[in-house]
């Protein structure tokens, strides 16, 4: 049972957890990464891209509408 458990609590943490966490600190840094931090980003994504494309349906971070002023 204990194994079991264990099972599901990495399974969880990798597909929803750590990608969510991921998809947030990649919302706060997308623009203002310098190149490391960029590799950094594309590496964790990619480690992670069952669990991003597990969560990506459901989170939506486009970005806001500019406010056209005259």
């Amino acid at each position: 049972m204990d194994v079991a458990l264990l099972y599901l609590a990495l399974g969880g943490a990798y597909l929803v957890v750590v990608p969510l966490i991921i998809f947030f600190y990649l919302k706060s840094r997308w623009y203002v990464a310098s190149s490391i931090e960029r590799s950094f980003m594309y590496f964790m994504v990619f480690l992670y891209f069952p669990g991003m494309l597990l969560l990506a349906p459901f989170l939506n971070f486009r970005p806001k509408a500019r406010q056209i002023e005259a």
